[in-house]
């Protein structure tokens, strides 16, 4: 699982959420993988409590207590984004084998359930006024509570589906997840208006170069 890391100002915290499911927006967190456009977006812990903030899984007082945290403890802060980053790859590499219709790396489904196998210890029974649920136990530091539901996500899709649902943009730059909700099912790149706009622009380019050529 190759990481081709390319330091650019990162927008982790407002990166587009259309992956339709948690694990898979969080494997969208690096597009380009491979290309010379790669682009990395959690280069540090606080690009993965921004993002997390920005998907709603922690809330804006629970992300600077994080941030505090790690700065009182870098060596762990580097520590979770490492965990982060094999889990995102995982799960990026576990998909990107089901769309293309191959069984996924053993090593990939291994990191997987390493990463549930965490997150489930801290999976607790809760009980409101509206019955009962499952939440989450936070206990300690918890660095690393942003990666238990992404976890559980993966999980989920994978045992429940659907996976004949789950695409992979073809965008040469892009390369994002996406669980397509539409009618047909045919829905082809992660945003018409981005990846389908830049297909538009090519094509359009490319007749005109077609159409000036003599002869």
């Amino acid at each position: 699982m190759a990481r081709n890391r390319t330091l650019t100002e990162g927008r982790a915290g407002s990166l587009h959420l259309i992956g339709g499911k948690l694990c898979l927006d969080f494997a969208n967190t690096t597009s380009g993988r491979g290309t010379a456009e790669a682009l990395e977006q959690l280069r540090s812990y606080e690009d993965l409590v921004a993002w997390s903030a920005h998907a709603g899984l922690i809330e804006p007082v629970d992300a600077a207590r994080l941030g505090e945290k790690a700065a009182l403890d870098p060596a762990a802060g580097r520590t979770v984004l490492e965990q982060a980053l094999g889990l995102r790859d995982a799960v990026y590499e576990v998909f990107r084998a089901i769309v293309a219709g191959t069984p996924p790396a053993e090593s990939a489904v291994d990191t997987l359930d390493k990463a549930l196998e965490r997150a489930l210890a801290h999976l607790r029974v809760t009980q409101g006024p509206r019955g009962f649920a499952l939440g989450w136990l936070i206990d300690g530091p918890a660095l690393d509570r942003m990666l238990w539901p992404v976890a559980r996500s993966a999980a989920e899709l994978l045992s429940e589906g659907p996976l004949e649902r789950v695409h992979q943009c073809p965008g040469p730059a892009c390369g994002w997840l996406f669980l397509d909700a539409s009618k047909n099912g045919k829905r082809r790149w992660c945003d018409m208006r981005v990846c389908g706009s830049r297909d538009k622009a090519r094509r359009y380019h490319r007749n005109k170069r077609v159409e000036g050529r003599p002869g």
